[in-house]
């Protein structure tokens, strides 16, 4: 398999794994998650809650049982936009491509158990695409503001991070774009910093110094503060079990949530440059921890708890591109695909292969850039 296609498959596949692992402890914090599976999450487990149909009437969804949940159906939503332009993405592709996939689009939904439209499984701040730019006919690059900031365009930029594999800062600059049309502050943010985070793993020979590397330089505020002080406290331990607690600690003051996830206050979710989203920050501590190793970052962000399907997802997505699709554990992948009735390699392979098609297309831009500039030298 060419290094391109396994680093493809390797990243969106591990994100998938990671979703559909923290899908089941998601909002739970560690102890309750000890405490409901009688120790560690070491795998694909039931969902928390064994009635979660009526558990949670606003979001019955059958989250565990290896079943992916909407930060997949996302990806591969924007995966799907890629193959219809065929270049890169900006914030016109998102309200023209990706808007009209979620709501017309019919697909199977995992923790629905049953098809429907993406848009049906989408929480609120994902149906504010639908409502500025498809009924609200909202300015493309503007379709953020406004939005609660949260990780929601974050969890499915793994595959601008592809396109524009060995380029954290173009990566970084598209993520902008496109995650302006659904987020705002530091929500538009970390998308753009996981994306470059992807990009700078997709790299030949890339480990996860390189990683840090790349989206140190590039993250601004609140949001580079976060990873910089999670990433110091996570090079002090080996062992995600341990790692935790000191975790979160580093992560509380640039946190707006609160300690009590489910009951958020008033401030919560607020645009500002001093504030980070948790998922990615604690992401690529669990990275550091487990020294870029798949199985352990994915197992440290599925028991951190909290949002933990849209942490795992990232950690898997970064792991998965560092390590290539040998990374993911195959007794999780084939259980997730057959669990979730999807195909988790194909929207990677014609990912694979569209990037390569834009990366000719770059060429030949810059090639006729060098040309006029030479001319002007």
């Amino acid at each position: 398999m060419e290094l391109l296609l396994d680093k493809s498959v390797g990243c969106l596949v591990g994100a998938a794994v990671g979703d559909a692992l923290g899908g089941a402890t998601e909002t739970a914090l560690p102890e309750q998650i000890r405490a409901r599976y009688g120790g560690w999450v070491e795998g694909i487990v039931p969902p928390f809650h064994a009635d979660w149909a009526t558990a949670r009437p606003l979001a019955p969804y059958h989250k565990g049982d290896g079943h992916i949940t909407d930060d997949t159906l996302m990806t591969h939503a924007l995966v799907r936009a890629y193959l219809r332009k065929r270049d890169h993405l900006d914030a016109y592709d998102v309200a023209e491509l990706l808007v009209p996939d979620l709501i017309e689009r019919v697909v199977y939904i995992p923790d629905l158990e049953r098809e429907g439209v993406t848009f049906h499984r989408l929480a609120a701040a994902e149906r504010w695409l639908v409502t500025r730019l498809h009924h609200a006919h909202v300015d493309p690059r503007e379709g953020g503001v406004g939005n609660i900031v949260n990780c929601g365009a974050a969890m499915y930029m793994a595959p601008v991070g592809v396109v524009n594999a060995g380029d954290p800062a173009a990566a970084y600059a598209e993520a902008v774009e496109i995650a302006g049309a659904h987020q705002h502050s530091y929500g538009r943010e970390a998308a753009a910093v996981f994306a470059a985070a992807v990009a700078a793993a997709m790299a030949p020979g890339a480990a996860v110094g390189d990683v840090l590397a790349a989206v140190l330089d590039l993250a601004r505020d609140g949001t580079r503060a976060a990873i910089a002080a999670v990433v110091k406290q996570a090079e002090g331990y080996a062992d995600w079990r341990d790692a935790i607690a000191p975790l979160r600690a580093a992560m509380a003051p640039y946190d707006t949530v609160g300690e009590e996830y489910r009951n958020p206050g008033l401030g919560a979710r607020r645009p500002s440059r001093l504030h980070a989203i948790e998922e990615l920050p604690v992401a690529l501590g669990m990275l550091v921890v487990a020294r870029g190793d798949l199985r352990q970052a994915v197992l440290g962000s599925v028991n951190y708890g909290r949002d933990a399907d849209s942490t795992a997802t990232m950690a898997g997505a970064i792991a998965g591109a560092l390590g290539g699709a040998a990374a993911v554990p195959a007794e999780w992948s084939e259980v997730v695909a057959e669990q979730s009735r999807t195909d988790l390699v194909e929207p990677a392979r014609q990912l694979a292969g569209v990037a390569t098609e834009i990366f000719a297309q770059d060429r030949e831009r810059f090639d006729r850039r060098a040309e006029r500039f030479a001319g002007l030298a």
